[in-house]
């Protein structure tokens, strides 16, 4: 794999985990986000998609190969369609149902930051020399035949580089989308009690407003 790939498949490959393991615990907004665009879902199904987008991100990075970098591709790919198709047609209102988090509203810097990861995993699935298949499963082992990204070819600023690019995603997709207008107002609507009967002001002689002639 070229080094210049390194850190950015590593952090689209840590992405896939950190993003997968919030909706095995709790698959409720990414089943309201693949229902608001009129697709079948239930909490089975939502659970079994994040356990493969776990999967596929954990075998990314212990079996860096052909086959592993293009599932990674495949998944933002799956990513950026599904967040096309949900802004053409005015669906996840207040979450993409990324993150497992209520408030992620899905924008087009969703798109262009998913369609770039899976570019980059696309270019490191062609990438010149890199084994088809990882024959040795594992973190450890040789980098230049595609067993593990943390092989003996890493270097420690390849692994801050995965650290700070990892983050730097996260806040882009996860932190940024709730500084908006919509998402403040998701949160503010949410937060803010329900008026009832009982707390609504009553209408009495003494404080109804009155009409000077």
């Amino acid at each position: 794999m070229p080094s210049f790939l390194v850190a950015p498949y590593g952090a689209a490959c840590v992405l896939l985990i950190i993003a997968g393991a919030p909706k095995v615990a709790d698959p409720t907004p990414l089943v309201k986000a693949v229902r608001s665009v009129g697709a079948p879902a239930r909490p089975a199904l939502a659970r079994l998609i994040a356990v493969v987008e776990i999967a596929v991100g954990a075998i990314g990075l212990a079996a860096v190969g052909r086959t592993s970098a293009a599932a990674v591709a495949a998944a933002y790919i799956v990513f950026t369609v599904f967040i096309v198709v949900a802004l053409r047609r005015g669906g996840v209102v207040s979450s993409c149902g990324c993150f497992g988090k209520a408030d992620t509203p899905p924008s087009r810097t969703h798109v262009a930051v998913t369609a770039a990861v899976a570019v980059v995993a696309a270019a490191v699935a062609f990438a010149p020399g890199l084994a088809r298949t990882h024959p040795e499963p594992g973190l450890l082992g040789s980098a230049a035949t595609g067993q593990g990204l943390f092989g003996s070819g890493l270097t420690v600023l390849d692994v801050a580089g995965v650290a700070l690019l990892t983050f730097l995603l996260w806040l882009v997709l996860a932190v940024l989308p709730t500084t908006t207008v919509a998402a403040v107002r998701s949160i503010n609507a949410r937060r803010s009690p329900t008026m009832t009967p009982a707390m609504a002001p009553a209408m009495t002689p003494a404080n109804t407003p009155t009409v000077e002639a």
